[in-house]
């Protein structure tokens, strides 16, 4: 027993590794050199792109198409039809490869809303969230919420995705947060 799960209508390429608990759905396609965590969950109609390397706990809706140079960390939701990018000025004409691929890196936790387009080249930091429909055309500090097109910052999100009041509070789980440069961190309290 392999310990994952993949739909009869879907497909796997050799050299592929699904980690245990994974369900793979309708019509997906997992392709060569991908890595994909444990407990994950994909959605119908998947792409996996070739060496494309996905966590463990991320939940991938319906129709998203993740291509080669995007990396997911554990915990990343992908909205319905989110869309990837890897190619910043692409040609049929003049096709680059894979060494004109640039990286996208969604760090742990990362929430990307249904139909938003994460342009190649960019980070979004952990426990981020990108509003729906939202276009983003540069870095996403951690715990940022961003929204619009192109995505511009509107807040600041709890671990628990509940948007933080002005003094960085959540009044959901009440965590604390506080300023880390450009970005928050949750406050730790401190024990004697």
């Amino acid at each position: 027993m392999a310990g994952y799960f993949v739909h009869e209508s879907s497909y796997v390429d050799a050299g592929v590794s699904i980690g245990e608990g994974t369900k793979i759905w309708h019509f997906c396609h997992i392709q060569d050199g991908a890595v994909v965590g444990k407990n994950c969950s994909l959605g119908q109609n998947v792409n996996i792109s070739n060496n494309v390397h996905i966590g463990n706990g991320v939940k991938i809706q319906n129709n998203v198409s993740i291509y080669e140079g995007a990396e997911l960390g554990d915990y990343v939701f992908c909205g319905p039809s989110v869309v990837f990018t890897n190619d910043i000025s692409p040609r049929a004409k003049y096709p680059k490869g894979r060494d004109g691929y640039k990286k996208t890196i969604l760090r742990t936790g990362a929430t990307v809303g249904a139909n938003a387009t994460i342009v190649c080249g960019h980070e979004l930091g952990e426990w981020c969230m990108v509003a729906a429909g939202a276009v983003v055309t540069k870095d996403v500090p951690a715990h940022a919420l961003v929204a619009g097109v192109p995505a511009k910052q509107a807040g600041w999100v709890c671990e628990c995705g509940k948007v933080l009041s002005r003094d960085l509070c959540c009044n959901a789980c009440k965590r604390r947060y506080i300023w880390e440069g450009i970005s928050i961190k949750e406050e730790k309290k401190q024990y004697i």
